[in-house]
């Protein structure tokens, strides 16, 4: 995504990835669910992609399980802990991880470095998630989540244990662009740098009059003498009502939901305020304006760039975790499709019912599979190593499982061991299809709309909901494509019914939309002779939806989940988007249950 100012609960995993030059691509999962990542592997024998570092040399090995969890303890303690143990004893006892996602990698770990034997079952080729790595034209870049929210430190702190704490990167300073509509005419305007999720901290400001006009700041510079009432802190509700209630339709329309939209697909009005800017009702209360609950919450951010990055890309920090695992014992299978899950014999522990196993997803797809998901592929091809291989299946029995899947995923087996899950299985969330382009346009080298923009749903002369320059957001990627060549990717799915018909089209037609809109929202013509590569990815159910009530629906889902003895649940689904909140979220959930 562009450079969007931060946000309390999102990260900026904004576009997952393909393999290959022009047509040659490999479909992402769904964000948190069982297939995600780069490269390729089978039951632990993914090779890092092409410019991924390998962790460092682990430390020495702990003899046994015990003394193992008792040196990461006194590690956490000290404030030193790098890395997990060494692998542990035989009669250990066995952890099993349904999803070989961002949030099933790192519980993985975390339960290796408790002492416990662990296998990571995931249903597709490879592990990552929303963060990927493709190819195109030549260059290496990241499919996926392309930075991290810096507002905690919980990446960070696991890059710096997986030896990557030097390569971390902040993004170049020319930060994100709006494209508005504004009256007959669209407009391309800066995005006010000094907001959460677009809300304004500063109402009055010229770049923020500039986009919701005189009459539009004057509403929302009344948030700053309306009173609030303790009323604000009570029941559910949406983003969409609170900017609304305190300054009105033009900063909503204008600020919020370009950036919202073009960050969760998703509207504001349906996005739970306490999942997606977690504290902000009770800061309004305590300020007694939005405004200025905005700006404190700005200035208690850590200093710097609002988001970060790898040199290199963050897929990077894939390569890391499965080198980590790998060396710390961990079984990793890919094309591992879990088929059900029953509480173990005497109620004790979980028994795990393996699918036969889907045969390795080919580089390309044919015509009739053209527009399928690798979700849906996943499904297609268990379902064909099922005809062909009946009665192959296989069981594990496990003292431990964690879930780390997508929520519907997740839901749809974990009612084998409990059946009031069934009622909180989460809506899919919204399709997304994502074009890159590489393309030869020295033009762009002076970057003339910063890192990219943010569009609003109103607009109809660009299908597109967002587009990143790349290569003018990140240096290092900039010094590697060279001068006049420049990486743009585009995110189709937006909010209006004309646009997000685009999710659905084929190859040929979104790159020939993706060519219109950038010409569009850079200002400057690009053609198909302009285009070096470009990929096309598809997401089904991209970003898990926030929607109002969405803490007490997780908060039920976990007070169930701990009923029953061993079982945790992690991923987007209830965490929220972004590397930052799933990396803190499964680090704190694992850690309270395995100490």
């Amino acid at each position: 995504m562009p450079n969007v100012p931060e946000q309390p609960r999102s990260g900026s995993a904004d576009e997952v990835g393909a393999t290959g030059h022009g047509r040659v691509r490999q479909e992402p999962a769904d964000a948190g669910t069982p297939a995600e990542a780069p490269g390729q592997g089978i039951d632990g024998d993914q090779a890092p992609a092409a410019g991924q570092a390998p962790a460092k040399a682990r430390p020495t090995q702990v003899a046994s399980n015990a003394a193992a969890h008792a040196l990461r303890l006194l590690n956490r303690a000290r404030g030193t802990e790098a890395h997990p143990p060494a692998p542990s004893v035989p009669d250990a006892p066995l952890a099993v991880v349904v999803g070989g996602g961002i949030s099933g990698l790192v519980a993985a770990r975390e339960l290796a470095a408790s002492g416990h034997r662990v296998q990571l079952h995931e249903a597709g080729p490879v592990f990552g998630g929303c963060v990927g790595a493709h190819e195109v034209a030549g260059l290496a870049l990241d499919a996926g989540a392309e930075s991290f929210a810096t507002r905690s430190t919980a990446v960070a702190d696991l890059l710096g244990e997986l030896g990557l704490g030097d390569d971390i990167v902040t993004p170049e300073p020319g930060g994100a662009w709006l494209y508005l509509k504004r009256g007959s005419e669209n407009v391309v305007l800066p995005l006010p740098a000094t907001g959460i999720l677009g809300i304004p901290g500063d109402p009055w400001a010229e770049e923020v009059r500039r986009a919701v006009g005189r009459a539009g700041a004057l509403r929302a510079a009344a948030d700053l003498i309306t009173p609030v009432s303790k009323k604000i802190l009570e029941g559910d509700m949406s983003l969409g009502a609170l900017v609304r209630s305190r300054m009105g339709s033009a900063v909503l329309e204008n600020l919020v939901t370009p950036v919202v939209s073009g960050v969760h697909s998703a509207d504001p009005d349906t996005l739970d305020v306490d999942a997606i800017a977690p504290g902000l009702r009770a800061a309004v209360h305590k300020h007694g304006s939005l405004a200025r609950a905005v700006a404190a919450m700005r200035a208690a951010a850590p200093a710097g760039s609002a988001v970060a990055s790898v040199s290199g890309g963050m897929n990077r920090l894939v390569a890391a975790l499965v080198a980590d695992l790998k060396a710390a014992g961990v079984q990793l299978h890919a094309n591992s499709p879990v088929a059900g899950i029953a509480p173990g014999a005497g109620g004790t522990g979980f028994r795990i019912e393996l699918a036969p196993r889907a045969a390795d997803a080919p580089a390309a797809k044919d015509a009739k599979h053209e527009k399928e998901s690798r979700q849906e592929r996943h499904e297609r091809q268990a379902h064909e190593a099922g005809a062909a291989g009946a009665g192959q299946t296989r069981e594990v029995l496990a003292d431990r499982l964690v879930m780390a899947t997508g929520g519907e995923t997740a839901v749809d087996l974990l009612r084998g061991i409990d059946a009031g899950f069934a009622e909180h299985r989460p809506a899919p969330g919204a399709g997304i299809s994502l074009v890159t382009l590489v393309v030869d346009k020295p033009e762009l080298d002076d970057a003339p709309r910063g890192t990219g923009l943010l569009v609003a749903p109103t607009v109809d002369d660009v299908g597109a909901k967002a587009l990143t320059h790349a290569t003018a957001k990140w240096h290092w990627l900039g010094d590697e494509s060279g001068p006049g060549s420049h990486v743009l990717r585009l995110s189709y799915g937006r909010l209006n019914d004309v646009a997000s018909a685009l999710v659905n089209a084929d190859d040929a037609s979104l790159r020939n939309a993706a060519l219109k809109d950038a010409s569009v929202l850079l200002g400057i013509e690009i053609t198909a002779g302009d285009i070096l590569g470009f990929d096309v990815v598809r997401y089904s159910g991209a970003l898990p939806f926030a929607t109002t009530g969405h803490a007490k629906r997780v908060a039920m889902i976990r007070e169930l989940a701990a009923t029953h003895q061993g079982l945790d649940v992690v991923g987007a689904w209830l965490a929220g988007t972004g590397l930052a909140a799933v990396i803190a979220d499964t680090r704190k959930r694992l850690r309270i249950t395995v100490s």
